[in-house]
């Protein structure tokens, strides 16, 4: 895995907005109606792209270079570089909201008891699989 991937994008302008996409990643598709929107939307999506490739371990293809990008009278390229390790990290840290069952009595007690369940599922989970990340 490489810290940092540089794609070229295309961005398309259309009455409706600007589309973006990765020649070399096929469905990274992401959308904008500004221009500072798409640029900041072109490295969210590519970073979340390559982020589910490396996941998922498939090989992520070297960049085209630009003179190799076809362009429709539409259409503009820019080249897009995000630094992995960040998005790696606001990925994995990023919390995820769980629904849990228990008990109803077990409910009014930890609530009596002002316990904060969100916290107390991330402790058990840490301690039953001897996780410290």
């Amino acid at each position: 895995m490489k810290d940092t991937y540089s794609f070229i994008a295309v961005f398309t302008f259309a009455e409706d907005g600007i589309s973006i996409e990765f020649p070399d990643l096929p469905g990274c598709l992401p959308c904008a109606q500004t221009h500072d929107e798409a640029l900041h939307n072109a490295q969210e999506a590519l970073g979340l792209h390559l982020f589910g490739m490396e996941q998922d371990g498939e090989t992520i293809p070297a960049p085209s270079p630009i003179n190799k990008i076809t362009l429709k009278k539409n259409q503009v390229p820019a080249l897009i570089s995000v630094y992995m390790p960040l998005v790696r990290n606001q990925v994995q840290t990023t919390s995820v909201k769980k629904t849990l069952t228990i008990p109803a009595w077990l409910n009014a007690l930890a609530e009596k008891n002002n316990i904060n369940f969100s916290q107390t599922l991330q402790t058990a989970l840490k301690d039953m699989l001897q996780a410290e990340k």
